[in-house]
């Protein structure tokens, strides 16, 4: 009779690193910043503790302190300094984000990811042009194709000011598509796209409107970000943003959509993110401060099973933190 195998022999010291299945690395890794237009100062982010807005003028600061924790990319949202109803600051040439990606790019050698969208620069906080009465009637939404046009006035503003990449959050349908016409036309055809191919309508996201002052002014987002209860939707939404030239997959939030990440991991050879939200970020840190978890090891398990789901990028606030202790 053959002894029963013990998998236990395996966990003991010594032997357990080395059989382990997954490990994390500061390059898996993508820290998000927040450049501020409308200070001169740091304002610290109440919501996300450890978390600043910087003024312009110290982004290349900021992106030095993600480069000294070994973080090799950051991904930029911009706070304007004044607001329309369609976010014309989002694509102005001395806009928030084009200067700060202008002073970064000149001065650091980080990898700089541009964040694509309206909703930090437009006047009702949506994510593009709304129909006439949306205010008064929250059941009227973004239109779709005139909001094309201005991300893709976004995207290559970002280019020519030295974004790396570029990636499209809105939702918008046909966004990739237009993007990447916009973009080689420009002469940009090498910025490669980090599509957001499976957000969702999600109740983790309300830190970060915090921290970007994005918060829709009337409604919701339900009418163009996905419903928590579809899985086969993001499947179709990922096909199309392949078809239109995706470089990268995005599934935003991550912890509550490990199996989103795990099954587009096996139908695409594509890199596939997986952004470890605002709202992920500040339930474990309420929870520490409570004195409930132990933040370092929940944290460092939380991103151990985004990679393990089949991320091969992870956007997260713990970027810093996390790749000090790798």
């Amino acid at each position: 009779m053959q002894p029963t195998r013990r998998p236990r022999r395996l966990r003991t010291d010594g032997v357990r690193g080395l059989v382990s299945e997954t490990a994390l690395s500061p390059a898996d890794l993508i820290a998000p910043i927040f450049v501020d237009a409308t200070t001169d100062e740091r304002v610290p982010i109440e919501t996300m503790p450890g978390h600043e807005r910087v003024p312009v003028e110290a982004a290349v600061d900021r992106v030095e302190e993600v480069l000294a924790t070994g973080v090799e990319a950051v991904i930029v949202f911009g706070v304007p300094e004044a607001k329309d109803e369609r976010g014309s600051r989002a694509w102005a040439t001395d806009g928030v984000v084009q200067r700060a990606v202008r002073s970064i790019t000149d001065e650091t050698d980080a990898y700089v990811i541009t964040d694509v969208c309206l909703c930090e620069y437009t006047s009702h906080g949506h994510c593009g042009i709304v129909e006439d009465g949306a205010a008064d009637d929250p059941t009227l939404t973004v239109r779709n194709d005139p909001t094309l046009e201005l991300l893709s006035k976004t995207a290559v503003s970002h280019a020519r000011a030295g974004a790396d990449m570029v990636a499209p959050s809105s939702m918008t349908d046909g966004m990739v598509g237009a993007i990447r016409e916009a973009l080689d036309d420009d002469g940009f055809s090498d910025v490669p796209i980090m599509s957001y191919a499976a957000k969702y309508e999600s109740a983790f996201y309300g830190p970060f409107r915090d921290a970007a002052d994005g918060a829709p002014a009337f409604g919701d987002r339900r009418h163009y970000q996905m419903d928590p209860a579809n899985g086969r939707e993001a499947m179709r939404e990922v096909a199309l943003d392949v078809e239109q030239g995706a470089d990268v997959l995005m599934v935003k939030p991550a912890l509550p959509y490990l199996d989103i990440v795990s099954a587009i991991r096996r139908e695409y050879d594509h890199p596939v993110a997986a952004y470890n939200v605002s709202g992920e970020y500040a339930m474990l840190h309420a929870a520490s401060e409570k004195g409930w978890l132990d933040l370092d090891a929940v944290a460092r398990e939380s991103l151990l099973s985004i990679k393990r789901a089949g991320a091969d990028l992870i956007l997260t606030y713990f970027a810093e933190d996390i790749a000090q202790r790798l």
